[in-house]
């Protein structure tokens, strides 16, 4: 083999499968064998599966690569699913819980016939843009671990980055695919409401969570989104709504051209910037101003726009903690064991009024209107990913000030991304460039509803640009 298994991008893997180069089973080794040696400098992985898989792949040596999109390809797997018959170990609440059906994106995940590894560590019940669980090791960030890797699909984006997994399936319902994809240097997509299952932590309140890729190349994403989206794969119900722009096309083919010529707004401040005191690192502004040359060059036009928010931050708040609300914790005694930051918000969501939580559903769906009326004029808004680079470990919690100061040390750190849950549009992070010491800078890339496409061909052109999948963290090689 010219190149070691994990080195090849998740369509790469694919090909070796079909063409007789390696075997599914091979694969699925080679990768378990780096979990193995690896995975504990960074806690990707809370659970290895590696009887499961090697059986999933072995089964798929046995009959061909069939239908099923990704048959036999290794991947990752979020902790936040719940598989039937598996205990699901996202809180000591439920660490004795086993889960009596699948969820929607598991079967989803199924479908594709993609080699599940194991599931990667989520900060508890997936409620924080960071993933350090109390009593469990955090996901450290591949590109130096004494930084954390985001959240809430940290473990996902490090065991990508890492290459333990050539790609991923997270959850995102404020920026949990694109947070830790910024830090870890790879590429994450939340998709359009009502593109793939949704699935998280919380009960889904507003439509704020969905299930996306993180792999390393924009081509891999599209791949992993087809799959997911197959009409004769994808699980349905009335609450999957066809999307605006889903006409049966293949997401990969506009992400291997890469073709096109787009109006791109450039989007300045942030929703949160009348509550708190938003600042965006340098190195990160550097980074946008690096994306707004390469699409000049291009040939895209940009233009900066701005969006209202002066009530977002209010509406926001409440909709996180009724979103918390439902989590199964009943007697004092359930209660004590969640981690002190889970447990207050609880109790704030189950606090809250009937009618302020009415009227805070109401704001957002006119926050959705405006949003997608302000950006109408543009195929997609550009905006730092995050706003700051990634912190370290224990960074958010360092003050022990309570919930509120966790929160809002949240929001500092990522301001762009919660906006695109509430407006339901697609969104793509990239990782265009590297600070002075070597850590990733990304750029979010904001779509129309239903407008995937466009963000993929502009992000493979950018990809040709910066050429970042050719860039890994220490130890990758």
């Amino acid at each position: 083999m010219a190149f070691a298994p994990h080195q090849l991008t998740a369509q790469e893997q694919w090909d070796w499968i079909r063409r007789g180069d390696a075997t599914s089973l091979e694969l699925t080794r080679h990768h378990l064998e780096r979990i193995d040696r690896l995975n504990g400098a960074i806690g990707a992985f809370s659970r290895i599966d590696a009887e499961r898989a090697v059986e999933s792949a072995a089964a798929v040596d046995a009959v061909g690569q069939g239908p099923a999109p990704l048959a036999g390809v290794p991947m990752a797997e979020k902790e936040l699913v719940r598989r039937a018959g598996a205990v699901w170990g996202v809180s000591r609440l439920v660490a004795q819980t086993v889960a009596a059906d699948s969820d929607d994106v598991a079967r989803a995940t199924d479908a594709t016939g993609a080699v599940v590894l194991g599931a990667t560590t989520a900060p508890e019940f997936g409620l924080t843009g960071f993933t350090e669980p109390a009593g469990r090791a955090p996901a450290r960030n591949p590109w130096d671990p004494t930084r954390g890797a985001g959240g809430s699909s940290g473990g996902a984006a490090a065991a990508v980055a890492a290459g333990l997994a050539p790609f991923a399936i997270g959850s995102d319902g404020g920026g949990s695919i694109r947070i830790p994809a910024a830090w870890c240097g790879v590429v994450g997509l939340k998709p359009s409401r009502g593109r793939v299952p949704a699935q998280g932590g919380q009960g889904g309140l507003a439509g704020l969570v969905t299930a996306g890729p993180i792999a390393r190349t924009v081509a891999d994403v599209a791949m992993v989104l087809d799959a997911l989206t197959r009409p004769e794969g994808r699980p349905r119900s009335a609450g999957y709504a066809t999307v605006p722009g889903d006409d049966g096309e293949s997401f990969l083919g506009d992400a291997v051209r890469g073709e096109g010529r787009y109006s791109i707004g450039v989007l300045e401040g942030s929703v949160w910037d009348d509550a708190l005191d938003v600042r965006v690192d340098p190195e990160l502004t550097a980074a946008v101003a690096r994306t707004i040359a390469a699409l000049d060059a291009l040939g895209h036009g940009t233009e900066p726009v701005r969006l209202r928010g002066e009530d977002y931050p209010d509406f926001f708040r409440v909709l996180w903690q009724a979103g918390a609300a439902p989590i199964p914790a009943r007697s004092p005694a359930e209660l004590a064991l969640l981690e002190p930051y889970t447990r207050e918000i609880v109790e704030r969501g189950r606090a809250l009024p009937a009618e302020r939580v009415v009227r805070a559903v109401v704001a957002a769906a006119a926050f959705e209107r405006r949003a997608i009326a302000t950006f109408a004029p543009f195929d997609a808004v550009l905006t730092p990913t995050v706003a700051m680079t990634p912190r370290p470990v224990g960074w958010h919690t360092a003050d022990g000030e309570g919930a509120d100061a966790v929160f809002d040390r949240q929001v500092l750190a990522a301001p762009f991304t919660s906006f695109v849950n509430v407006s339901g549009l697609p969104a793509i992070t990239l990782p265009v460039g590297a600070t002075d010491d070597g850590r990733p800078a990304g750029v979010q890339l904001i779509g129309r509803p239903g407008g995937e496409r466009a963000l993929l061909a502009i992000g493979r052109q950018l990809e040709r640009r910066f050429a970042w999948q050719r860039r890994h963290p220490p130890g990758f090689w």
